[in-house]
């Protein structure tokens, strides 16, 4: 249930020994070593119920025209039975699994393509390139290639629905619970290959965790970075593709569904098209960057990631267009330019803070923010293997607003798509719900690892820069 928000904490290992001379603890990276009940009861809960929770909202749609509580209210008062809607929903199809398998392998296919975008679009960072250094003192290379994927991907999207014709662009819609079944399929598939890899042959097994309890690992992950040979690496695959190169599709198949049934796109359909378009296409573009993000510098890779980014992103984050389908909204022009604006708004101060931090990063802290040389702290941390690492907490700019000042406006950015479906329902904003539980929660989760690693010199940080989200409130 990847996020793809950045952190704007410095990513790195830490040793399964004490502490260095700072008084930094290193036993902590990635995920925990041991699970306490209320873990485990939330590791059980979570593998339980969000599975119901993705068929619940779909069938919800297909069957209750987009009402959460319709469903729930019939069955509490027994009008109809859960066998009745489990009847009424499309079943899994050969046909579609096929269509479905050769999506992802498509995709993998592109995934491992060499890429040639950087040799020729100014300014964009692609092919070979470095991530984070991992808790075992490895430094893992990428293959950068997610913008050409998603070019390839939708030119012959286009190519298909202007020329070739080869099937509808409603294809996605028109089997959207049948393809339900086969992302489930493939979500749990990955969690089970990953967890049985990491204990027969891992990638790097000082890159490994293991608590001994079953439904911990196998949610939360073993590997850090699980590979087949030298380059298939499973947590970029699956967090970039084929999950976000389809978000953009599935909004194309959601207006194309709302042309063919009502002779027309509606403006709010266009304006959440280029809304989340842009978002997509931003990943992309800086996926060099996401690199040393939280998803892949610190995450390890199981059910929550695989499944999460097979099931949950695809069929939760595309909400807001899938209610539009059923319940067209024509928005007043003031309206939508105004949610135009918050977003771009919002979209240019992340774009801004993270480039500041990212000019930080290349410059070793030797460089101008907002006119001035910019200022940090300095951190010590010791990595797995008993090497001491550097780092530099940034406390100019926006980083002296609020610690993760980019997460609040990723929030609003968030916001904007839920408000193009006006507000009879409550189904589209769930995306803003979940969104802000799961930014808040990362956002005490991070600053919890940086406090592990960092010791005092966090304290010191956290006292410099006191607020987390909203500068002078919190």
């Amino acid at each position: 249930m990847s996020s793809h928000k950045d952190s704007q904490m410095f990513e790195g290992g830490k040793s399964q020994n004490a502490l260095n001379g700072n008084g930094a603890s290193h036993g902590k990276w990635g995920r925990a070593w041991e699970v306490d009940w209320f873990s485990l009861i939330s590791v059980i809960f979570l593998l339980s119920c969000a599975p119901i929770m993705v068929y619940y909202f779909i069938m919800s749609c297909d069957q209750y025209h987009c009402s959460l509580s319709e469903p729930a209210i019939q069955l509490l008062t027994g009008k109809v039975h859960l066998l009745d809607i489990w009847r009424k929903t499309p079943s899994f199809s050969w046909k579609i699994l096929i269509i479905y398998f050769c999506w992802v392998m498509f995709q993998a296919f592109l995934f491992m393509i060499p890429d040639f975008c950087h040799k020729f679009i100014p300014g964009y960072q692609g092919g070979l390139q470095e991530g984070a250094i991992s808790p075992a003192d490895v430094v893992l290379k990428y293959e950068i290639n997610g913008l050409q994927a998603w070019l390839i991907t939708h030119a012959l999207w286009f190519a298909n629905v202007y020329y070739f014709q080869w099937f509808s662009p409603t294809i996605i819609f028109d089997n959207w619970i049948p393809f339900l079944w086969c992302a489930n399929i493939l979500g749990y598939v990955t969690s089970i290959f990953v967890w049985l890899k990491a204990y027969f042959f891992p990638s790097n097994s000082k890159d490994c965790k293991f608590t001994g309890n079953f439904f911990y690992d196998f949610m939360m992950g073993i590997e850090f970075n699980p590979r087949l040979g030298k380059w298939f690496d499973f947590k970029l695959f699956f967090n970039g593709r084929p999950g976000i190169v389809g978000w953009t599709l599935i909004n194309l198949s959601y207006a194309a569904k709302q042309q063919e049934l009502y002779g027309q796109v509606t403006n709010s359909m266009l304006l959440l098209n280029v809304l989340q378009g842009l978002y997509v296409l931003d990943f992309f573009w800086n996926e060099t960057w996401y690199l040393k993000t939280m998803d892949i510098a610190h995450d390890h890779f199981g059910w929550y990631l695989a499944w999460g980014d097979c099931v949950w992103l695809p069929y939760l984050y595309t909400l807001q267009g899938l209610y539009l389908v059923y319940h067209p909204v024509q928005l007043a022009t003031s309206y939508a330019l105004g949610i135009l604006l918050l977003s771009l708004m919002s979209y240019c101060i992340f774009r801004m803070s993270n480039h500041q931090k990212d000019l930080f990063r290349r410059t070793d802290g030797n460089c101008k923010i907002w006119g001035k040389k910019a200022k940090y702290i300095e951190c010590a941390y010791t990595s797995i293997s008993g090497t001491k690492h550097y780092s530099k907490l940034l406390i100019s700019g926006f980083w002296g607003m609020a610690r993760h000042l980019n997460y609040t406006v990723d929030l609003i950015g968030s916001l904007t798509y839920c408000l193009c479906c006006g507000f009879n329902h409550i189904l589209p904003y769930f995306y803003i719900t979940f969104m802000l539980i799961l930014l808040v929660h990362r956002c005490f989760r991070d600053e919890h690892r940086c406090s592990n690693k960092y010791g005092k010199e966090w304290k010191k940080y956290t006292d410099t820069v006191p607020y987390r989200l909203i500068p002078g409130i919190f």
